[in-house]
Order: C-alpha cells, then structure tokens, then sequence
C-alpha cells in the first residue's frame, strides 16, 4: 500500500512540478531560495498526500498547498524556515533544471507582478495558467466575483506598473 501511494504522489508531482517551479519564481529572487521553497513545498505536499482525498483536481490541491507554503515561508523577515529531514523521499522526483534565461518581457512581467501583494500574485498566476475564475476561487477561498473583481484591478495595476 504504502509503495503505491508513494508512485502515485511521485507521479502526480512530476506532472504537476512546472506550476510549483512558478509559484517559486514568482516568491523568490534567486536560484537558492528558488531551490529551497520548491523542496519545502515538496514536503508539505509529501507530509498532507496521504490526506488528499481527491475532491479536486491534484494540480488544484498542488497550488494551493504551494501557495500557502509559499505566503507562510515568505512572509516572514527573516525568511529562516525549519525544516525536516527527507532523506528518505531523495529519490521521488528528480529537480528538472529550470531555465532562468527567459524572454526579456516575461522578466518585466515577473518584476511588475513582484510589486503586487501576495494574493495579487497569487491570482495572477493561475490566471496565467489559464485556471478559470471557478477554479481560482476555490483555490484561494473567495468568491468567483471577488476573484472576477481582484483580476480587472490587478490588470490595471500592471497595466500601469509596465507603462508608466
């Protein structure tokens, strides 16, 4: 049993381990900290899968279990986390390389949405995914018109972050 929850959650988190690269983006401004957040989210989704009972889509449980680990830990001045030791998961899933070296506007779009606060961000970000506003809102816990709302302000936010 417990080797096939373990191919399951390794599974689902290879498929998934592109919006957690993301969300670390858009919570960290380099490659260490990137590197530390997506391993502490790792955990925390190890630590809460045998929990995870299916209700949503894996990718919505994933972002929203990324997203509070990513507020919880950034939030903090001090930025020192605690963490365990995983040993034992160092052969789960193999950190993909990820490229730093992108397009020149989307490091623009990623220095304007850094300004916005961390729900902003967090909202911008599965928009960009393409989640709908049924979805964002279940994710974030607020209703789909607050997130409707959140969204037009947050487009002319950047709108006039990115053309002053």
């Amino acid at each position: 049993m417990e080797q096939s929850l373990e191919q399951s959650f390794v599974k689902q988190l290879k498929d998934n381990q592109n919006i957690i690269h993301k969300i670390c983006r858009l919570y960290t401004s380099g490659e260490d900290a990137h590197n530390d957040l997506f391993q502490e989210i790792t955990i925390q989704l190890w630590k809460a899968y045998p929990k995870f009972r299916g209700d949503a889509k894996f990718s919505t449980w994933a972002y929203r279990v990324a997203l509070n680990t990513a507020i919880t830990l950034y939030r903090k001045s001090t930025r020192t986390v605690n963490t365990m030791e995983f040993d034992t998961a160092k052969h789960f899933v193999k950190q993909e390389e990820y490229d730093y070296e992108e397009e020149e506007q989307i490091k623009l779009l990623y220095k304007a949405v850094y300004q916005l606060n961390d729900i902003e961000k967090a909202l911008v970000f599965m928009y960009l995914e393409d989640k709908n506003y049924e979805e964002i809102a279940e994710t974030l816990g607020i209703s789909e018109v607050n997130a409707r709302v959140k969204m037009n302000r947050i487009k002319g936010k950047l709108k006039k972050i990115l053309n002053p």
